[in-house]
């Protein structure tokens, strides 16, 4: 670690007069001591150095990063994975995670650095503890990007779960600002805590990680549950279904109902010039492209990862980014934050919730009615666990079985296109034709079958995992229940999966 800071010193030169930086850390064992070792080596190498008081959300880090006019930033953290790990991310003067070229530059000065020159006595002048103005500043612009003029907000009752993270130092407030005068904080979960006692894993993606925000919403007859991981970047929501039954949305249906109503409000309020843009990622849903088509709007597609959305921001200035997420439970409004947001996106979704209930509808109904105007869409991830180095050589076979003997048929359905976005080379099969992908290379293969369906497949970037991503669509009829749609949606992943003995 501390040989990659004197590395950022070098890396940082290009910027003109004082270099400053901003730290921050989640709840997870050592972050706190490790935040300030961080903070004393770039102290020690010259460096201004804004280090959070306590423990902050990585949204928040990015915003303070752009804020403070800071040349990077670094956030101690490993996100939703178990309690036994830490790391960190780190972050560029644009509020967005390390991408082409820096992270190259960054890695080529660690290879060419001797240990020998890495000054370690902290500069403690060059340390500034920060605090309740920046708390403030962020807290006001998460209730500017994420409140929608309603009527009411008091009447929506909510389960909010920080699963012992940072998001508790935030989304409360966020929300009382935001005028949310009902909301249920589970106190059980509501402590900062590393060990994360009461879940499995802190990651509101699995449910059982929301099992006692459902219980207690049961308890009260909630409106809206949500839940966060322990640097606030993912959020998971479980609203009623149709029976009056809670259900957890996956992270594509919560970024179809925030962009549809994105978008449907930005049209309201005549916003919408053509200038605009909302983005996602190459395994997410294709749904979105079709609700950014039906309001004219541009549509951009990236890379697993949201530096990714991140750099699209920063390359496209001229154009306006409303917002966008990934299939992994994250989502992002506007350009004041360059990385997911939980907390902005919480209260987009209590926003979603109130109109809901003012209008006489429901989250999920919106969600069905998203169905019926775009076409229905079901997406599944399968993942599987290959461990150590035995396990990344099955991966790297199994990547390579794919690329060099790919499938001609899946569940009956022709494959008529192939990308392979290592090659980066896009392969469409009637035509015999072969485009470039303007996308950086990664380990990732794509294929579309003759009926819309589409199947992805890549190494986890984080995990030893490989990972098949399933999309299919159908027309969903007006006097069909999203239920009944579903389960024939479900029987054609299940048979694609079949096909492929997973």
């Amino acid at each position: 670690m501390e040989k990659a800071h004197r590395v950022y010193r070098i890396t940082l030169k290009k910027f003109n007069g004082e270099i400053k930086t901003v730290i921050a850390y989640d709840c997870r064992k050592n972050s706190k001591s490790l935040a300030r070792k961080v903070a004393e080596v770039f102290s020690a190498n010259n460096i201004k150095v804004y280090l959070f008081s306590n423990l902050r959300s990585t949204p928040q880090l990015s915003f303070t990063v752009k804020h403070l006019n800071a040349q990077c930033g670094i956030v101690l953290t490993a996100s939703h994975n178990p309690p036994q790990y830490n790391g960190y991310k780190v972050y560029w003067e644009d509020g967005g995670q390390i991408v082409p070229p820096e992270d190259k530059e960054i890695i080529d000065q660690i290879k060419r650095t001797n240990f020998s020159k890495i000054l370690f006595r902290p500069n403690e002048s060059l340390i500034e503890i920060i605090d309740d103005d920046l708390d403030k500043a962020f807290i006001k612009t998460s209730v500017k990007l994420g409140k929608l003029k309603l009527n009411s907000r008091k009447n929506l009752k909510i389960i909010f779960t920080s699963l012992h993270g940072t998001s508790i130092t935030s989304v409360p407030e966020v929300l009382e600002l935001a005028g949310y005068k009902n909301l249920n904080v589970v106190a059980s979960q509501a402590k900062p805590d590393g060990d994360f006692p009461t879940v499995k894993s802190p990651n509101p993606e699995e449910p059982e990680a929301l099992e006692l925000a459902l219980q207690e919403a049961k308890k009260i007859n909630a409106d809206i549950v949500i839940g966060t991981d322990p640097d606030c970047d993912r959020l998971g929501v479980a609203v009623k279904d149709n029976n009056n039954e809670f259900c957890l949305l996956n992270g594509n249906q919560t970024m179809v109902v925030m962009t549809y109503f994105l978008l449907e409000n930005w049209r309201k309020n005549r916003r919408l010039n053509g200038n605009q843009f909302i983005a996602t990622t190459i395994v997410s849903t294709p749904m979105i492209e079709k609700i950014a088509s039906a309001y004219g709007v541009k549509y951009m597609e990236t890379l697993t990862g949201f530096k990714w959305i991140g750099k699209l921001i920063k390359d496209n200035p001229d154009l306006e980014f409303i917002g966008g997420g990934e299939e992994s439970f994250g989502y992002l409004i506007g350009d004041k934050i360059r990385d997911k947001d939980a907390v902005t996106a919480t209260l987009l979704a209590c926003e979603i919730g109130t109109y809901a209930k003012e209008t006489g509808k429901s989250f999920y109904k919106i969600l069905e009615a998203c169905y019926r105007k775009f076409g229905a869409y079901k997406e599944k991830l399968l993942s599987f666990n290959l461990n150590g180095r035995e396990g990344a050589e099955k991966i790297r076979i199994m990547m390579e079985l794919f690329r060099n003997s790919p499938p001609k048929k899946l569940a009956g359905k022709k494959v008529i296109q192939i990308e392979d976005y290592f090659k980066r080379k896009r392969f469409i099969i009637p035509f015999e034709k072969t485009e470039k992908i303007t996308l950086p290379k990664a380990n990732v293969l794509v294929f579309k079958l003759e009926d819309n369906s589409r199947i992805a497949i890549r190494p986890s970037g984080t995990e030893p995992k490989i990972k098949f991503y399933f999309s299919v669509n159908a027309k969903m009829e007006n006097n069909e229940s999203w239920q009944d749609s579903e389960k024939k949606l479900d029987k054609r992943i299940e048979d694609i999966i079949e096909t492929l003995n997973l």
